[in-house]
């Protein structure tokens, strides 16, 4: 396999598509600059979606009857074909940050809420004006699929979100919504997240999931292991489904109806500013009943400037302005 160290020959192949897969994961921690924004920026998008669409039921089919001798060749040449070691270093580095900053994110969603959604409110606004700047609405269909796409994150961003809850299935569908967002290089799995109210949750019971497992290795019990590895295994058994449907379903209207399903996308976005705003004045009122105070507002909005900020340098250094999502 051909190296892809981008001019850093010391390192092995595989450790460089890991840190790649760091940066990602990084990005697809917070809501706002999705990870594939950043596999366009460290240039692996293209042999990323390539791969992630190359795994077919057949492919798995193939890779499933490998004990077998006579399918052995078969298995490999479907192991091959899906990129499975590049797909191995990428995703563990992915995983890597994701383990890594959920915890800093949930800790800081439930010490000071108003500075992480700020900071979130900030990410989001900006990649949504990153990304208009390269669309065009200029026709009936195109301005449709804009409206449709912001009433829907605006409405659900609400308290509609709230209605959704916490069961096994809502974990399993916010798993195959979140999965979609690997083929887009404008939306974040956990802008999804965060439109679903699944996003705070999520974090919360993949930290407790680490620490049940760290405990269960050094003798704990193991009923909180059980607990929140069950939503962990319903999310992930979502995300597999997600990658069979959401995500090609995405990536066939991109092929089709690109500008259209483009406005679409970018409204979400847009749609999906409510969401931060409700959650701060929701816990604001929990914690104190005061909701919204000029301090408040004061610091919701530096922290928001901070991640606009972060937003602008991205496409400044990278040009995620000029991201083009055909396929």
């Amino acid at each position: 396999m051909s190296s892809d160290s981008d001019g850093i020959s010391s390192m092995p192949w595989w450790l460089v598509i890991y840190f790649k897969g760091i940066c990602m994961g990084a990005a697809d921690a917070v809501p706002g600059v999705s990870g594939g924004t950043i596999a366009l920026i460290v240039g692996i998008y293209e042999r990323l979606i390539t791969a992630v669409t190359a795994i077919t039921p057949l492919q798995i089919r193939a890779i499933l009857l490998a004990p077998h001798p006579r399918y052995r060749d078969s298995a490999f040449t479907a192991l091959r074909t899906i990129d499975i070691w590049f797909l191995i270093a990428l995703v563990t580095g992915i995983f890597s940050a994701i383990i890594t900053l959920t915890r800093i994110v949930h800790a800081g969603i439930v010490s000071y809420p108003t500075v992480t959604f700020g900071f979130f409110f900030g990410l989001i606004a900006a990649s949504a004006w990153v990304l208009r700047q390269s669309l065009t609405i200029d026709t009936s269909g195109r301005i449709a699929a804009a409206v449709g796409g912001f009433l829907i994150a605006f409405i659900v961003s609400g308290q509609a979100a709230g209605a959704l809850g916490q069961s096994l299935p809502v974990t399993m569908l916010a798993g195959a919504v979140a999965v979609s967002a690997m083929v887009l290089p404008g939306i974040s799995g956990s802008l999804l997240l965060v439109i679903l109210g699944q996003y705070e949750y999520m974090t919360g019971i993949l930290s407790i999931f680490i620490d049940a497992t760290v405990s269960v290795l050094t003798g704990g019990s193991l009923a909180p292991f059980i607990q929140t590895g069950t939503v962990v295994v319903g999310f992930v058994s979502g995300a597999v489904f997600g990658l069979f449907s959401i995500a090609h379903a995405v990536r066939w209207a991109l092929e089709r109806y690109y500008e259209a399903t483009f406005a679409f996308l970018v409204a979400l976005i847009v749609g999906a500013l409510r969401a931060p705003i409700v959650r701060v004045g929701t816990r604001l009122s929990a914690d104190s009943g005061a909701g919204w105070t000029p301090s408040a507002i004061a610091l919701f909005t530096t922290t928001a400037l901070i991640g606009v900020f972060i937003v602008l340098l991205l496409e400044r250094a990278a040009g995620i302005g000029d991201v083009d999502m055909k396929m």
